[in-house]
């Protein structure tokens, strides 16, 4: 038994632990393949965000310019990413993270996400460790949103 199929699913939202699962059922570059498809399956802004990027976070530990934004609806915390085109691997990397958690879990629930959630994916078997440094910078991001969304700082 490999790593992948000790993967601890216990603090992981179950539409995100499903992705980590199919990526299990992918052999060496179909990994890739498959993050790949997630890349064409990024959501378009809302307007409110993508006419006023003030309102998104931006990820500067990426190269990419990449920006969150996230805030709580029926008690369960939404993302929205925006990543340019030409960064597909990030861009699936976002997606996964949009699908995975964005709507299935509270704010409690996303500060209990695994660090290294990402790595029961495989995709570290093909993408080099810098690359999936990305996927927990966009988990840490995401905390520390719904972190703030828990303690809102107080008007100044």
């Amino acid at each position: 038994m490999n790593d992948v199929d000790r993967a601890d699913t216990t603090h992981i939202p179950s539409a995100l632990a499903e992705i980590i699962e199919n990526f299990s059922f992918c052999e060496g570059r179909e990994k890739l393949e498959y993050l790949l498809e997630f890349a064409e399956q990024m959501p378009a802004l809302p307007e409110r965000l993508s006419t006023n990027r003030d309102n998104m976070q931006e990820v500067h530990e990426c190269m990419t310019p990449v920006f969150v934004h996230g805030e709580v609806e029926n008690g369960q915390m939404v993302y929205w990413f925006d990543v340019p085109p030409e960064s597909p691997t990030v861009r699936g990397f976002a997606v996964i993270m949009i699908q995975g958690v964005s709507g299935q879990a509270t704010p409690e629930e996303v500060l209990k996400i695994p660090s290294d959630f990402y790595l029961g994916t495989g995709l570290q078997t093909v993408l080099s460790g810098q690359r999936m440094n990305g996927m927990s910078t966009f988990l840490n991001y995401m905390k520390h949103i719904a972190e703030q969304t828990q303690h809102p700082s107080s008007p100044t």
